[in-house]
């Protein structure tokens, strides 16, 4: 099964209001959610200030380096990592297996505060999220399975 599930046009309008009322409530200044790897899957917030692509890949596999060093602990895993800077800090929590909530906000805010707005924010994805994952599959294309070496499967005429 696929990491990311295909995601309609309720589920971006979904996932998006929840970043957006997060933004709002908490005063940060970026949210990402991002897939396996770090790959950016939705963002809201001052987009354009930040090169949000590689904000995501480094943040997101900084949360997965902090679960493997939970595994080396005997922690089951950490719900959150925070690096806190001088003018901003980062926050990434879990949304479930696969998926992050990367926020970026100023140094002014308080982390607990952060934190305490993103706990239904992230549930609110994951709800979302597992909606998306049962729901039944179009069997559209997965591109992050898709053989970039040979991709004559893609465009193999398929039978009615």
């Amino acid at each position: 099964m696929p990491t990311l599930p295909e995601l309609l046009d309720e589920d971006v309008q979904e996932i998006n209001a929840a970043l957006k009322d997060f933004l709002t409530k908490s005063e940060a200044s970026l949210a990402l959610v991002t897939a396996e790897g770090g790959f950016v899957v939705m963002q809201q917030g001052d987009v354009e200030r930040f090169d949000t692509v590689t904000l995501g890949a480094l943040s997101g596999n900084a949360f997965n380096a902090a679960q493997a060093i939970a595994s080396l602990i005997d922690e089951p895993s950490f719900t959150h990592i925070c690096q806190q800077g001088e003018h901003y800090s980062v926050l990434a929590g879990a949304i479930d297996s696969y998926n992050t909530m990367v926020v970026l906000f100023p140094a002014r805010v308080s982390v607990g505060a952060v934190k305490y707005f993103a706990a239904p924010a992230i549930r609110r994805i994951a709800q979302q999220l597992k909606k998306a994952h049962q729901r039944p599959s179009n069997r559209g294309i997965d591109l992050a399975l898709l053989n970039l070496a040979d991709a004559s499967d893609l465009f193999k005429r398929k039978s009615a």
